[in-house]
């Protein structure tokens, strides 16, 4: 099946946007970095994703954000710079916060979930609902997190996830005929 990015989406940089087969991205989502899209995952309404052309947003395979999730792989030091748009050529901030934003296979972040620059969500992880990830925060695979900031809470079922995971492609894989691509 062919990847859904609803026409409600605003997507700043389309020459950047890559998505995978099986793949959802619903109204009203807002993208304005670069970002590639794994297969079978969902980007639900609402949901953030900026930045600019210069950062790049990667949602792995089998992996979902939430409604009103927001992804920030670029944001200004308030306490530091003036907080505003410049115009064109003129670049007066010195303490932008930036980064690269990675959720890898099998993850998740919750609704309305915020996610700082310079994160590494790693396979397995997941994120709870109204959570705030700080920059580059230290997570460990498989784990559950929640909170504000976010912390750890608890463990993931690998092999069950896992077991999921390939039934659902070897699933896919028979229903195509061939192999299932992102």
């Amino acid at each position: 099946m062919k990847p859904i990015i609803s026409p409600n989406t605003r997507i700043r940089h389309p020459e950047h946007f890559e998505i995978g087969d099986y793949s959802i991205v619903d109204d009203f989502c807002y993208i304005s970095t670069r970002v590639r899209i794994g297969v079978c995952s969902h980007v639900a309404s609402g949901c953030s994703i900026a930045g600019g052309a210069s950062h790049l947003f990667t949602l792995g395979d089998f992996s979902s954000l939430s409604s009103g999730v927001k992804i920030w792989c670029t944001s200004d030091d308030f306490a530091n710079d003036i907080v505003c748009i410049l115009p064109p050529g003129i670049d007066v901030k010195s303490k932008l916060i930036e980064g690269d934003v990675t959720f890898g296979h099998y993850t998740a972040a919750g609704a309305n979930t915020v996610v700082m620059p310079g994160n590494v969500v790693p396979e397995g992880t997941v994120i709870g609902a109204l959570s705030f990830v700080p920059v580059s925060f230290p997570f460990e695979p498989w784990s559950v997190y929640a909170g504000v900031p976010v912390r750890k809470v608890g463990e993931r079922d690998r092999e069950a996830v896992t077991q999921q995971a390939t039934l659902l492609r070897a699933h896919i894989q028979r229903a195509r005929g061939g192999a299932l691509t992102s």
